[in-house]
């Protein structure tokens, strides 16, 4: 039997716990990941459906099918961002996949897989230029680059000392008319791991008793700098991005297992802390850096 999983129609960060809803970790029967209505899909789509994917490849699960947008508009935007190229290792695509050159004027960096740290140092070299001018377009300062090129290494960071499998990366920018009325630089990073509470359990379960769990893990991460290993000065990554976003008035969220902890600018309305949220493998983490953003 096929179980279809529709696609939110328009998909980005906000419907993510639809997406994971839909997924809810199969056990043994074939998917269909439903996209022909879709008309929108940012780099947090992206790299979650890849991270789905990837779960269920690993899980030695029957290989899903996926139906391609049959806006060619919106297939074509997809093809550009990568994104069917890597999806067809994972899916047996149903419809017809442009031909297109990846990359376009928002792409910064189309979706990449990140398998070990030599991958990190790639996805950083070649996200430096293209950042630098978009984000002075933005009418950021120098700072806000080399701060960009941080973030998004130790975003990567984490998927290889935490995840215990490979992951994704995505970065574009576009005009966010709809919820901010200006341009944003947006991060997605996903992977399809052990997640947060599972790679903390080992050095941080006993220490919070009763309280741990997916949310619990997280704060951890986020605002104690906690890590599962040992050694002085690790566990910095994240609250590095964290003040990143602070600085320059942006977005930080991680999803995790059934919680998501967000770092919450004044323009945004989404909850500081959300738990009780649909299962999802792995994490989730996504970075949004506004234009015009204030030092």
């Amino acid at each position: 039997m096929t179980r279809v999983v529709e696609i939110p129609v328009s998909f980005d960060h906000r419907a993510f716990d639809q997406f994971a809803r839909e997924f809810d970790f199969p056990k043994g029967e074939r998917l269909l990941f439903d996209a022909h209505a879709s008309k929108w899909g940012s780099p947090s789509a992206f790299v979650g459906m890849l991270a789905a994917g990837q779960w269920l490849r690993e899980h030695d699960q029957p290989k899903p099918l996926f139906t391609i947008p049959q806006d060619r508009d919106v297939a074509h935007y997809w093809a550009r961002t990568g994104f069917f190229g890597h999806a067809a290792e994972f899916f047996e695509l149903h419809g017809k996949v442009p031909h297109t050159t990846t990359g376009s004027s928002n792409v910064l960096l189309e979706v990449t897989p990140v398998r070990g740290a030599d991958d990190v140092h790639t996805v950083v070299d070649r996200i430096q230029d293209p950042a630098a001018a978009i984000l002075r377009q933005m009418g950021l300062e120098a700072q806000a680059t080399m701060g960009f090129a941080m973030a998004l290494s130790e975003a990567c960071q984490n998927i290889v000392e935490h995840a215990g499998t490979s992951g994704w990366v995505a970065v574009q920018s576009y005009d966010w008319r709809r919820r901010l009325g200006q341009r944003v630089a947006v991060i997605a990073v996903a992977d399809a791991g052990v997640g947060f509470r599972k790679s903390l359990e080992p050095t941080q379960a006993q220490r919070f008793g009763q309280r741990w769990g997916d949310a619990t893990a997280l704060e951890a991460a986020i605002f104690q700098g906690v890590s599962r290993f040992r050694d002085p000065g690790r566990g910095q990554g994240l609250a590095g991005i964290r003040r990143y976003v602070g600085r320059w008035e942006g977005k930080l969220s991680l999803r995790s297992g059934t919680a998501r902890l967000s770092i919450v600018p004044e323009w945004d309305d989404d909850p500081p802390l959300a738990d009780g949220l649909p299962p999802f493998p792995g994490s989730q983490v996504l970075l949004i850096i506004p234009a015009h953003a204030s030092k």
